[in-house]
């Protein structure tokens, strides 16, 4: 399996384990989120989804896979189980990264 970049395997360890301010470190100012459909732009905007994504649902995250599309772009795919709508998922996070910050995340 392909091994994630540092910033993106800390920003998910930090997003499972729902430290908002250490993924946070890892956003670039200018970054775009894409998630359920809608778009957070900047920092602020960002830290506001992932405050109310951390806080609408219980559930666990499995990393099942990692793909490289290129130097600056990756796909982790994650198995969810909790108390959501349809209580399992798999989502892909398609990650772009310059000089070692994210720039986008698009979840699907």
């Amino acid at each position: 399996m392909t091994t994630l970049p540092e910033p993106i395997s800390q920003y998910l360890a930090s997003h499972i384990a729902r430290d908002i301010d250490a993924a946070m470190r890892w956003y670039a100012d200018d970054a775009e989120v894409t998630d359920e459909g809608k778009t957070y732009r900047g920092r602020d905007e960002i830290r506001t989804w992932l405050a109310s994504a951390a806080s609408e649902y219980t559930y666990t995250t499995e990393l099942t896979g990692v793909r490289r599309i290129n130097d600056h772009t990756y796909v982790a795919t994650h198995h969810l189980e909790g108390n959501f709508p349809g209580e399992t998922a798999d989502l892909d996070f398609t990650f772009t990264l310059h000089d070692n910050l994210i720039t986008a995340l698009t979840i699907t």
